[in-house]
């Protein structure tokens, strides 16, 4: 028998969350079809209202109604986007999420499909992905979460979340994967034209410094470090350029930061040499030297570290055409 996937949406869902999970699993079938085979996966977009469903691009989504307790569930796939605050708000519809994780084999959410996912309870406890630029409020909101900025997904046993947009077909790519192994889930994906494995994590994609919560006492240091880096930038040096004493520097920034000195200045370098390999022709030898990395092969170890990426495929992937 066919697996069932449920694909959960709302009003003012963003339509790639749907559609681009939609597509993994009926490219699947596609390619089964193909060869004869039964059909691997039963998908359908299900939502807590009758009407259609309105996204945030415009388009009107035709979606079932929720399913009862006796209907049965292999994998519930929860969307994100603009709405999802409202629907995690709905205690009807959480309480529905709760209930259909006891009768699924599988619960997954993509981008701040996470926000209603841990608005169940289910996530207390699990590293969670989500949209880079909703993972501090997503934190802030579930403190029992553990908040992940970097990977498009994880797994934690039988609940996976991803991070933003494009990077629900990743997770779902992996969720076929699972399902009917390697060589299918690669299939798909060149049926997609998309990897299979993303290399590096969305940080690649995001602002590289987290550096800097609401009011930190230390932004003007950090914008200081950004002039500075050819200095040898050592705690002395940061210490002085703040007007305190190594001790009290150390401690203070860590807290305010939750980074060591050593690591925000290595991530304050990455992320002015990604810029300049992005948006200028500069030799990647002297870029490391004008962000104090003082060799070419440091900044590459730097890049690993930070973007899971090395300097020269950052540039041929985010460079612009000349």
């Amino acid at each position: 028998m066919p697996k069932i996937i449920h694909v959960l949406a709302f009003a003012n869902v963003q339509v790639l969350d749907v559609t681009g999970p939609l597509q993994v699993f009926a490219s699947a079938n596609d390619l089964a079809r193909q060869q004869g085979l039964p059909l691997p996966y039963a998908v359908n977009v299900i939502a807590a209202q009758a009407e259609p469903v309105m996204t945030s691009a415009g388009l009107a989504l035709v979606a079932e109604p929720l399913p009862g307790a006796e209907t049965p569930c292999d994998t519930l796939v929860i969307a994100g986007g603009w709405g999802v605050y409202g629907a995690a708000e709905d205690p009807q519809l959480v309480a529905w999420v709760r209930q259909k994780a006891t009768q699924s084999r599988r619960m997954a959410s993509v981008c701040t499909g996470a926000f209603l996912l841990a608005a169940s309870g289910l996530l207390d406890g699990c590293r969670v992905a989500t949209h880079w630029t909703r993972c501090e409020e997503l934190a802030r909101k579930y403190p029992r979460l553990q908040v992940e900025a970097n990977p498009i997904f994880i797994q934690q046993g039988s609940l996976w979340t991803s991070a933003g947009v494009t990077a629900g077909i990743d997770l779902c790519l992996a969720l076929v994967e699972e399902d009917l192994g390697r060589a299918v889930a690669l299939d798909v994906a060149r049926h997609l034209v998309v990897f299979l494995k993303r290399p590096g994590g969305q940080a690649q994609f995001s602002v590289t410094l987290s550096l800097q919560k609401g009011g930190s006492r230390f932004s003007e240091l950090h914008a200081w470090i950004a002039e500075h880096l050819h200095l040898d930038l050592n705690i002395a040096t940061l210490a002085a350029a703040c007007g305190m004493s190594e001790r009290s520097f150390v401690r203070h920034y860590r807290a305010d930061t939750g980074q060591t000195p050593a690591r925000a200045v290595e991530l304050i370098r990455v992320e002015t040499a990604r810029r300049q390999l992005a948006d200028s022709a500069v030799a990647i030898k002297r870029i490391a030297a004008q962000c104090g990395f003082g060799s070419e092969e440091t900044m590459r170890r730097s890049f690993i570290r930070a973007l899971s990426i090395t300097p020269q495929l950052y540039r041929e992937r985010f460079s612009a055409p000349a």
